[in-house]
């Protein structure tokens, strides 16, 4: 599968069913995935990601909304949304309890490929617009 509406979809589908087995099957065993939060390298840690993730946020939904290729990557705008029932990594490594809070984020991801296999991911979303949609404050300070 090459097609980068079929890759996709396809990996809307493992995301959306949960599915982590299929998920991998996307990756390349060398992978890099960049997201917020940091870097995951090879098949565990990038499994281990989507994991904590999906620990977070058991009824997590993506919608692919466009896909554009362009000198062999793939770019997909989508959006997640999913309710927090599970504890979160928080950037700088405390864990946000569960809020029960509905989140809806819009992302962007760049995927580099190969002969149908992802070599690397770059996910971006605006970590302020989800972390204050789970309920945390920004601290600003006292000036």
């Amino acid at each position: 599968m090459s097609n980068p509406e079929e890759i996709g979809n396809a990996l809307v589908d493992a995301v959306n069913n949960h599915d982590l087995k299929a998920l991998m099957r996307y990756y390349s065993q060398n992978a890099v995935f960049v997201a917020p939060g940091g870097v995951a390298e090879g098949h565990d840690q990038i499994h281990s990601y989507f994991e904590h993730f999906l620990k977070a946020f058991p009824d997590l939904r993506v919608t692919l909304w466009a896909m554009i290729e362009d000198k062999g990557d793939r770019v997909y705008e989508w959006s997640l949304s999913a309710t927090h029932t599970g504890p979160f990594l928080a950037p700088g490594g405390g864990t946000l309890r569960p809020t029960g809070r509905t989140v809806v984020t819009r992302v962007c991801s760049v995927h580099a490929m190969e002969n149908g296999l992802v070599l690397s991911s770059r996910i971006y979303f605006d970590q302020l617009d989800l972390l204050l949609q789970l309920g945390t404050r920004l601290d600003l300070g006292d000036d």
